[in-house]
């Protein structure tokens, strides 16, 4: 089975600074029929306008990874991590305990575009921890290469949940395959351009679930940037 989550109908929170779409529900967007899938909470696609910021706020007991597409995020947190996001950036904060951080657009003159995501974490009161790995873009060229994982190492980024989670960059005409172990479920996700997924059309935004299916294959209609999540 694939259900497919549209781009046009998800949830929008907008500021003058911020345009975000939520494909679950998030802050002030509720719809109980998108509350996640699986141990996946949140997906918001932000684009932040130049100078805009998310001031200091207090996270606990989840998975935050922020994925960029263009331009770059200004991150300070009180674990003391500080630093800049650029796109092929896996950064990741374990909130666990408790939190606080802030978020940046870190130019002046340019947008920032990104992708936000909240895993709920295997177990409550985790020590909080930043991490962040680069993946260098001829490795997620025309594959799926996985960023991260309950097993996160120097080329992954760690995950405290049964996720495994790849980013690829499709070129129009070519295709990845993932295959999936029985009783294992995924959430495809595309960033930027339209593919196809096992046959059913997307575009950028949308999502789609897949459960008991076997594996899925994504070609690239146009240059696109795919997420795969495989969850338990």
């Amino acid at each position: 089975m694939i259900r497919i989550r549209p781009a046009a109908e998800r949830g929008a929170t907008r500021l003058k600074w911020l345009d975000s779409k939520h494909t679950f529900s998030f802050n002030r967007y509720y719809d109980p029929a998108h509350m996640g899938f699986r141990s996946l909470r949140v997906i918001n696609d932000d684009w932040v306008s130049p100078g805009g910021m998310f001031g200091k706020h207090p996270h606990e007991d989840m998975e935050i990874l922020t994925w960029v597409l263009s331009g770059a995020i200004v991150h300070e947190d009180s674990t003391g991590a500080r630093g800049e996001i650029r796109p092929g950036d896996a950064q990741k904060m374990s909130a666990g305990s408790g939190i606080v951080h802030s978020e940046a657009n870190s130019s002046q003159t340019e947008s920032l575009h990104f992708l936000q995501i909240w895993i709920l974490p295997e177990e409550q009161g985790l020590t909080p921890e930043y991490q962040l790995v680069h993946i260098p873009e001829e490795e997620r060229k025309n594959r799926l290469r996985l960023i991260g994982t309950r097993d996160g190492n120097d080329t992954a980024i760690l995950i405290h949940q049964d996720v495994d989670i790849f980013n690829a960059l499709i070129d129009p005409g070519s295709s990845v395959r993932h295959e999936l172990q029985p009783g294992r479920h995924a959430w495809v996700q595309v960033a930027q351009g339209a593919v196809a997924l096992n046959g059913h059309e997307l575009q950028a935004g949308d999502g789609a679930a897949l459960a008991g299916e076997p594996s899925l294959s994504i070609q690239a209609a146009q240059p696109s940037e795919v997420l795969v999540f495989d969850l338990a």
